[in-house]
């Protein structure tokens, strides 16, 4: 049920983009061979957004108001509370910071690792170990959230060093301020230029910050429905993900 909501919220999203920029302007970008990487499409990066989304609401919402993705935030909770003198406070938030830092780490080295391995691809293997963290996080209880929070914030650097780019172009899917920038100079240099990529390129950002936006909606509403076991969501939708790569080409 919670897989079909989420493709349905990306199918409503890229109708939405089709409406304002054509079904034309919309192709994922092919490679010299005239093929798709599955990787950089539209609909993975939707599924990979909302499942970011997801994970924030319910690291701020369950595990101590700490963002899983958003590390500016933690460092800024982290540095008012060091210069209160509230270390321990601090803490909570530092942790989390060293292991995006390590997560980043871990991924580049599988990417460097496995790149050319035929059997799995090595963002595949991101995500697998993403949702065994994930699911490993949802059996945590409340007394150990500085551990979930720290393997949560690890899962999902992982996935934001792994999945960088969509038709081609720079992107995330855990956070918001960088689609943000990009999409808004796409759409300025479309109204200067009036060229369609432009616009093209700007709903394109502006749809995987829909769907992100609404994954953290949706989060932190089963938040509170579902408790510890609402991040077993994000497994769901990792999975989804790992088996649509299963075919390496659109």
């Amino acid at each position: 049920m919670i897989i079909n909501v989420a493709v349905h919220v990306c199918q409503c999203v890229r109708i939405w983009m089709v409406i304002l920029i054509g079904e034309k302007m919309l192709q994922d970008k092919e490679d010299n061979s005239g093929r798709i990487q599955t990787s950089e499409t539209f609909m993975l990066g939707a599924v990979l957004s909302f499942s970011g989304g997801l994970q924030d609401a319910y690291t701020y919402f369950l595990r101590d108001n700490v963002f899983a993705n958003a590390q500016t935030g933690n460092i800024i909770l982290m540095s008012s509370s060091f210069m209160k003198g509230d270390v321990p406070y601090g803490m909570k938030y530092l942790f989390p910071v060293i292991s995006f830092i390590l997560g980043i780490l871990v991924a580049e080295q599988i990417g460097a690792r496995y790149k050319s391995s035929g059997k799995l691809h090595w963002r595949q293997i991101i995500l697998l170990l993403e949702i065994l963290i994930l699911g490993i996080v949802g059996f945590l209880p409340r007394g150990y959230n500085m551990l979930a929070n720290i393997l949560v914030s690890f899962a999902c650097s992982m996935q934001v060093q792994a999945f960088r780019t969509m038709h081609g172009y720079g992107y995330a899917t855990t956070m918001c301020i960088g689609n943000l920038r990009s999409g808004t100079e796409s759409l300025s240099v479309f109204l200067r230029r009036k060229e369609k990529k432009y616009l093209n390129k700007a709903v394109q950002y502006y749809g995987i910050i829909a769907v992100f936006a609404l994954g953290a909606g949706i989060g932190s509403i089963l938040s509170r429905i579902l408790g510890f076991s609402t991040i077993w969501i994000c497994c769901v939708l990792l999975t989804a993900a790992c088996l649509m790569m299963q075919k390496k080409y659109r």
